[in-house]
């Protein structure tokens, strides 16, 4: 350790009379090193002399005792109980500007009151401390106070205790209007009723709150305000992020997260499913969305980029973000280097990565859609219709398998007995969209009604890309008998092509059928290829006698690409069937020749741009190039992905009454199994005729159902486990010494009985010896009643940040919350039932001067509502909002044009309920969020929050009376009103005021309100116009039994009791 120069050279006159007065009026107290040394340390020293070894300076840490109190061979800067003769305190005072700390360089100095700080705690034994956020909390005693009688359960006495040691003492209860007010939206995010209100205020037994309490937290509404703030914490949003920010689709992990808090999962549960739930053993689909958690951080789509910088990114965003919302640490300052002021070295870092770098995705995501790995994810009633499809199937093909013996009788008969005109009846082509014949022309044929382009509003898919003429060879096409009539003929010095293109595109499921004979091994058979650009679009080929297909905009890195592992045979015709599932996935393909699957060898796998087949259907090169020579015939685009019983029935080209000529025996498989489904569903008796038919039906619909049900992104571990190292400056492309999953050693050790994965860092998290988890989680369930957690800063639980305003409370909470069984609603219970939580929030100029921020909790807090609750209460009390719960995002009103400005991107409003569903199922878009949600604090979402702003702005106040969600409400509020059976309007006014504040006006109040509408049912009377428009806001229709000019006047009003002040704040 480099020795310090003693630096004696103090200008004790300088400070000698601050120390003594600030020393003075410090004297009486105790000092406490987490409390008041600490955090001085950490703000002016740590950067130079605290855990990040790259940047220490003179070898020393101040953050450990070693550092500070020395040890038996080196001596520290500090002498416990003298502080005159401790080096720390020297040069801190010293006047010479080489010695003083911190230099003079630094931007920020320390204060006298500091410096007495340090000196009586030195002077008092400087009694050192571990970080109190890393030590195990340890139940306190429930203290006594002098007001026993104000005590409802623990969290009282603590308050309490605090208030009395300040002369302090609590506000009164709160009227009972407030309360039901408050604890309603505080629990369901939603107003009370006038009917909620009634029985609460009606309800004169000692038990009436806690019965409001239980019947809130019952309330299936409850599960959405809980959802709300994880939400923020998950980083959740309907699109991936960045330029793109194309839509994704993961709202069934936020119902997962409505029904977890709903049913009171238990909040070790809740972590482990959430970061871990593949990892149980046999984990069910619900268990796999949970992990969907960890999906929901930004993935970039970009073309350009380096697949492994961005996989480096969603590893440390998942790092970044289980270290904000468990342990409360700032982890992502480590990726660099040592943490500066944490004990959280680089290496720790990248251990942690460990445990989130092994997840099979690619460093680009899919531009529109889900990313893998993900899931089919029906909701429970999609499942159960699944169920009872697959009922109805097994019961069919029971019966039809009990059947066999006889139906092979009767088969049998029929095959000897059948008419001529028995065999003309075949089955019908479904799903055929496009045939292409070759008789005489080289023509698409367009069958049925056309479904629109996946990508036609999208932006950055090649279906963006204009098709232009391709330069093909003026001579007519050749054509030559073929496998049906006509085949084209392709010479190999030209190309062919249709005029119209097929609407298809990498979310559609299609089946290409044709047939090909080949006089050469190489050459395009088909294509849509896009204009002026090589190597893009969809292509059929031969190379070297294998089948080659590629699909996508780029076929170098964004593209399938496969092959096949056999080749064709020239000179002999074959029908080839390449089947698609629309995932853009490579596993959608299969390739079928001669009704016989091939094998595809998959070359690259990545389409995450989006693609739509971007040009007419091309035969014979690929534009000028990769000519072909031979035959094709009948082509045929079918808008579904075909079975292999499809496949074998179609390769079967011969008629049934040649078929029936072959004797049984010398019939091939096909062929049986032509003639066999031709009996059943044409010549059987009618009860095993009708079960056949239906058995079919069922099977395409299950097909298509399923296909239309809900994926969601989750996580998912490789087989084979990629290394992890520490990567220097933070670099993807810096690799150093290897790392393994672990936590860090400043938060202790991973049991040797917990697997070195996800499981085993969610199970730790969640360990009652972790000091962190139990203390996080419920100082973030305190600031959503109280405005503030009861440690500040609640992402930060280290060196930088507060200190617990009730630390003993803080403790209390956490093992209660532990012993409960992480009882998540236990918790909420014992907050809200607080006679703390149930104070006034009035406030006297004493107690806002002595207390101005409420830390010490003597009244209850005044909250701005959240973004999502000013709206959801304007709908809920004009009777317009539409409380379903669950389902996928919807797009209610936003200003015309935001989109287009911001990300080239039409935005389309939905109709009907779905523009006023609850604000957390609004469309989230990262990089343009909902505007009626960012006006009021809300967050992009682009990375994880755990504490929102809360701003006061004009901006608020133009939204509140101009939006159109706004201006809809206080219109349908105004109908409430004017149907409210008194007809005068202060009886009108009051109902309105009930329905919004749960109160009526008071005696100054009223007269206003009375006199504003008065003036303006005046005006409008005069202005018929203006009434009209006014009332024409928003896609509901105004009730025409009304007055236009008396609707009008009370939807001004209404409009003034839903800006005031107090209505978009929670008393």
């Amino acid at each position: 350790m480099m020795k310090l120069r003693m630096g004696r050279r103090v200008s004790w006159a300088s400070v000698l009379i601050l120390l003594m007065s600030s020393a003075s009026s410090l004297s009486a107290r105790e000092f406490d090193f987490n409390r008041d040394v600490r955090p001085i340390l950490s703000d002016l020293c740590f950067q130079c002399h605290g855990p990040d070894s790259s940047q220490r300076k003179a070898d020393l840490r101040l953050d450990l005792q070693s550092g500070l109190l020395g040890t038996a061979k080196i001596p520290g800067v500090v002498i416990p109980g003298k502080a005159d003769e401790s080096e720390l305190l020297s040069r801190l005072i010293s006047d010479d500007p080489d010695l003083h700390m911190p230099p003079a360089s630094s931007e920020k100095q320390i204060t006298a009151v500091q410096i007495a700080t340090i000196q009586q705690w030195i002077n008092q034994g400087a009694r050192w401390q571990k970080h109190w956020a890393f030590i195990p909390p340890v139940r306190p005693a429930i203290p006594a106070v002098k007001q026993p009688d104000w005590v409802q359960n623990p969290i009282d006495a603590f308050v309490l205790a605090r208030l009395e040691q300040e002369e302090l003492a609590p506000a009164p209860p709160a009227d009972r209007a407030t309360l039901i007010r408050r604890l309603s939206l505080d629990l369901t995010g939603l107003p009370p009723t006038i009917a909620e209100q009634d029985a609460f205020f009606h309800d004169h037994t000692s038990t009436a709150y806690q019965t409001l309490v239980a019947r809130l937290l019952k309330s299936p509404h409850y599960g959405e305000r809980m959802a709300m703030e994880w939400l923020d914490a998950a980083r959740f949003a309907d699109t991936s992020g960045y330029q793109t920010d194309g839509e994704r689709h993961m709202w069934r992990w936020r119902e997962w997260v409505i029904d977890a808090f709903n049913s009171n999962k238990p909040f070790d549960e809740f972590t482990i499913e959430q970061l871990a739930g593949d990892l149980l053993p046999q984990p069910t689909l619900n268990q796999k969305i949970a992990t969907g958690f960890n999906r929901n951080h930004r993935s970039n789509s970009e073309g350009g980029i380096i697949f492994e910088e961005y996989l480096l990114e969603y590893a440390v965003d998942r790092v970044e973000t289980t270290g904000t919302v468990w342990l409360g640490l700032t982890v992502g300052c480590a990726r660099c280097h040592d943490h500066k002021y944490d004990p959280i070295s680089q290496k720790d870092f990248y251990q942690l990565i460990a445990f989130f770098n092994n997840i099979p995705e690619r460093g680009r995501a899919i531009k529109y859609g889900n990313a893998v790995p993900f899931v089919k994810a029906p909701t429970q009633e999609q499942q159960q219709k699944l169920s009872s499809m697959d009922h109805e199937i097994q019961q069919r093909e029971q019966f039809l398998k009990a059947a066999e013996p006889e139906l092979k009788q009767l088969q049998k008969a029929w095959e000897q007995q059948h008419s001529p005109a028995d065999l003309k009846l075949s089955f019908p082509e479904k799903h055929l969209a496009y045939h292409i014949p070759f008789d005489g022309e080289v023509r698409l044929e367009v069958i049925g009604k056309q479904t629109k382009d996946f990508y036609a509003e999208k932006t950055n898919a090649s279906s963006d890309l204009i098709s232009e003429e391709q330069s093909i060879d003026a001579k007519l096409p050749e054509f030559k008998p073929g496998i049906a009539g006509q085949a084209l003929s392709l010479n190999g010095r030209q190309q062919l092509a249709t005029k119209q293109k097929p609407v298809l595109s990498d979310k559609d499921p299609f089946s290409l059928v044709f047939w090909v004979k080949p006089a050469q091994l190489s050459g395009t058979l088909l294509a849509s290829l896009t204009p002026a650009q090589d190597e893009s679009g969809f292509q059929i080929a031969l190379d070297q006698g294998q089948l080659k297909i590629n699909m996508g905009p780029r076929w170098l890195d964004d593209a399938i690409r496969l092959q096949s592992t056999r080749k064709l045979n020239l000179n002999s015709w074959s029908q080839i069937v390449l089947t698609y599932a629309g995932n853009s996935q490579a596993e959608d393909f299969q390739l079928y020749v001669n009704g016989t699957p091939w094998d595809l060898e998959v070359k690259l796998n990545i389409l995450t741009g989006g693609f739509s087949f971007p040009s007419p259907l091309h035969f014979g090169a690929e534009h000028e190039n990769d000519l072909f020579l031979g035959l094709l015939d009948d082509l045929k685009i079918y808008r579904t992905r075909q079975s292999q019983e499809w496949v074998t029935l179609n390769f079967v080209r011969e008629p049934l009454e040649r078929l029936l000529q072959i004797p049984a025996a010398d019939r091939s498989a096909a062929e049986r199994l032509k003639i066999q489904r031709s009996f059943l569903a044409f010549h059987s008796p009618e009860i095993y005729r009708t079960a056949f038919l239906d058995l079919q039906t069922l099977k395409e619909d299950r097909e298509s159902y399923y296909r239309s049900l809900p994926t969601s992104m989750i996580m998912q571990d490789r087989k084979q486990p990629q290394p992890t190292f520490v990567l220097m400056r933070g670099e993807y492309d810096k690799p150093g010494a290897q790392v393994s999953a672990n936590i860090p050693a400043s938060l202790g050790t991973l049991s040797e009985q917990q697997p070195r994965n996800r499981l085993g860092l969610a199970r730790w998290l969640v360990d009652p010896q972790n000091p962190l988890t139990a203390r996080v989680i419920v100082n973030r369930f305190w600031q959503m009643y109280f405005g503030n957690g009861l440690v500040k800063t609640t992402e930060d639980f280290g060196s930088q940040g507060s200190w617990p305003t009730h630390p003993e409370l803080l403790d209390w909470l956490a093992l209660e919350f532990i012993h409960s069984g992480w009882d998540v609603k236990h918790l909420q219970k014992l907050i809200v039932t607080s006679a703390t939580y149930q104070q006034s929030s009035h406030v006297t100029s004493e107690k806002l001067k002595a207390d101005p921020e409420n830390q010490l909790l003597a009244h209850a807090s005044r909250l701005r509502l959240p973004a999502e609750l000013i709206r959801d209460q304007a709908l809920f009390t004009s009777g317009l909002l539409n409380a379903e719960i669950g389902g996928p995002s919807v797009k209610p009103y936003q200003p015309a044009g935001v989109w287009k400005e911001i990300a080239s991107q039409l935005y389309q409003p939905d109709t009907g309920e779905d523009l006023y569903r609850r604000s957390m199922y609004t469309f989230w878009k990262r990089t343009v969020p909902p505007p009626a949600m960012a006006t009021f604090d809300a967050p992009s979402r682009e990375t994880c929050i755990v504490k929102r702003s809360r701003t006061n702005t004009p901006l608020q106040a133009l939204a509140l009376l101009n939006d159109v969600t706004y201006v809809e409400a206080a219109r349908k509020l105004a109908e409430r009103m004017l149907e409210y059976h008194e007809q005068s309007p202060a009886a009108r006014i009051q109902y309105a005021m009930r329905l919004v504040l749960a109160r009526d006006a008071n005696e100054r109040e009223l007269p206003v309100l009375v006199n504003a509408m008065e003036r303006s049912h005046s005006r409008f009377q005069k202005d018929t116009q203006a009434a009209q428009q006014l009332l024409s806001v928003g896609e509901s229709q105004p009730n025409q039994q009304y007055d236009a000019a008396e609707l009008a006047a009370c939807t001004i009003v209404a409009s003034l009791i839903l800006n005031l002040d107090e209505t978009i704040n929670r008393e």
